[in-house]
């Protein structure tokens, strides 16, 4: 059965989000992609991330070297969210961080879990 990336459903400015993931289980990143960003994704293997604020493509690792090499893309029931396995190189945070999900919020405050990797 073949894949059609028209097939997902897009919010108002053509964007779902993306949740990337260690094959551990380990949740790594959320960003946005586009249709393009996905068939570019399942066409390279490299994750290819559509960014808002530069209003372009990226690659994860492209300038960093922390690249994401696809494993596996998922599609949630909604076909509204996309889950993507993948071999993550180095951190995949921007703060050098394994995961952005690095502050756990309680009742009584925030707890950084993770401290930058260092010499990355």
């Amino acid at each position: 059965m073949s894949f059609d990336p028209s097939s997902l459903v897009y919010n108002d400015q053509g964007l779902i989000p993306a949740i990337a993931q260690s094959e551990s289980g380990e949740v790594l990143m959320m960003a946005w992609m586009n249709s393009e960003a996905v068939a570019k994704t399942l066409a390279t293997r490299r994750v290819t991330y559509w960014s808002r604020s530069r209003q372009a493509y990226w690659v994860k690792g492209e300038t960093s070297g922390h690249t994401q090499a696809l494993i596996d893309l998922r599609v949630d029931c909604d076909r509204d969210c996309l889950l993507l396995i993948v071999d993550q190189a180095g951190p995949a945070c921007h703060t050098n961080r394994r995961s952005c999900f690095f502050t756990s919020v309680q009742r009584d405050g925030e707890t950084e879990l993770m401290a930058p990797q260092e010499g990355l």
